[in-house]
């Protein structure tokens, strides 16, 4: 029911209230009038009936107007209570929500009602749902990515990167990595790879080989004998790494994997390697290269965002569909993970509530106090204002039962 059909009501039930109190006067006039022309009973009884019932109206009037009015415009003392007391009503109204409504006697047996898991479950488990809160979410940050200050990002990112690289000291980070490389043995994969490469090259270079043999030596040797020099050299190179590539145990590897690791320490501990690696780390990290690396790093990654949360098919929405899915199925189906949740969902609201009361109350209170009091009195009286009438109904018709019972008794008893 709106606003002007309440209004509506209430005027209704007050003509019918007022009307009854008129009819009642008139009734009074009348038997008042008879009663002077005729000495019947009857006419006193409707008289007295009459009479108490236009006192108990009027009497009823007067207070159900006093509630929300002053009573013919007249400024009498304890009226218009409601916008007289507004304050002390807004207060009243929030202690009383939260004594009875906000102890923790009211709430506990709602509290521990509570099944979100559950429901959160079943929600999820929809496709709809899925589909309607991974949109939301992408809209979400594509505003966020969209809404960021470029020229903000790139500074943040570069003061960051300089921050870490101040403190970065790149001769340990390399040298532990090679020796961590070494004590794990991979560096003898690329040992083997090499000397493959190696005996590959000779074997197919073996002409170069004789040229450079030819070259170097004297005129007087036979072509031949030079031939098998270079040859010679030749076999022996390529099998020399053929053992190599084939022996794990080989001594070279031995001896590239003790220079290897006396190079480590060598990087980790040589003053030389240090400031090596400082003025590379300088000339690296100059501060308009640095900017210009967080811009092409941040461009990059906000190209990527854009991309992933404007596409239907993206890896990151396949992702999210996927690990909604699973999550929906452990809400429904896991018992202690429910239980863990909606314990802590109880607990959190449970101390929220009770800490807060007073925050209800105040809620309340100001509410009430923020309205003007003609405002407050209208509201009331719009909802209450029927079952007032109604009181003035009643008071009317008991009025006149009390005024005919009593007359019964004087014309009868006294």
């Amino acid at each position: 029911m709106n606003v002007e059909q309440k209004r509506h009501q209430l005027r209704k039930y007050k003509t019918f209230a007022t009307g009854l109190f008129v009819l009642m006067a008139v009734i009074f006039i009348v038997t008042t009038y008879l009663q002077k022309q005729d000495s019947s009973h009857w006419i006193g009884y409707v008289r007295a009936f009459s009479e108490a019932a236009m006192v108990g109206a009027l009497a009823d009037w007067f207070a159900v107007t006093a509630l929300f009015h002053h009573p013919l415009g007249l400024k009498i003392p304890h009226t218009n209570l409601i916008q007289n007391k507004k304050d002390q009503i807004g207060d009243n109204l929030g202690s009383f929500v939260v004594s009875n409504f906000l102890s923790p006697q009211s709430i506990r047996p709602y509290i521990k009602k509570l099944a979100v898991a559950v429901f959160v479950g079943e929600w999820l488990s929809k496709n709809h749902n899925q589909q309607l809160l991974i949109k939301e979410s992408s809209n979400i940050l594509l505003d966020i990515v969209h809404r960021l200050d470029d020229d903000e990002v790139v500074q943040f990112i570069s003061e960051k990167a300089k921050e870490m690289s101040d403190g970065l000291r790149l001769h340990e980070m390399i040298g532990s990595g090679l020796e961590y490389v070494i004590r794990r043995n991979d560096h003898q994969k690329l040992i083997t790879s090499l000397a493959k490469q190696i005996k590959e090259y000779v074997v197919n270079n073996q002409d170069m080989v004789q040229e450079r043999v030819k070259k170097e030596s004297f005129v007087l040797i036979p072509k031949f004998v030079d031939n098998a020099i270079a040859e010679k050299i030749t076999r022996g190179i390529s099998e020399y790494f053929e053992e190599v590539e084939q022996s794990s145990e080989h001594q070279l590897r031995n001896e590239v994997t003790s220079k290897l690791l006396l190079f480590s320490d060598d990087l980790k501990t040589s003053e030389i390697w240090e400031q090596e690696f400082r003025e590379i780390k300088s000339n690296f990290l100059k501060e308009e290269k640095l900017q210009q690396y967080s811009r092409d790093l941040w461009n990059s990654i906000k190209k990527s965002l854009v991309q992933e949360l404007e596409s239907d098919d993206s890896v990151f929405k396949n992702y999210l569909v996927k690990n909604i899915s699973e999550w929906s199925q452990k809400l429904q189906h896991d018992e202690q993970l429910k239980y863990r949740i909606d314990h802590w969902i109880r607990v959190t609201a449970y101390k929220y509530i009770l800490k807060n009361t007073h925050h209800f109350g105040q809620l309340i209170s100001n509410t009430v106090e923020n309205w003007e009091g003609k405002a407050l009195s209208d509201k009331l009286e719009l909802e209450v204002g029927k079952d007032l009438q109604f009181i003035r109904v009643n008071g009317t018709l008991v009025g006149g039962l009390v005024g005919l019972v009593i007359y019964t008794i004087t014309h009868f008893f006294i």
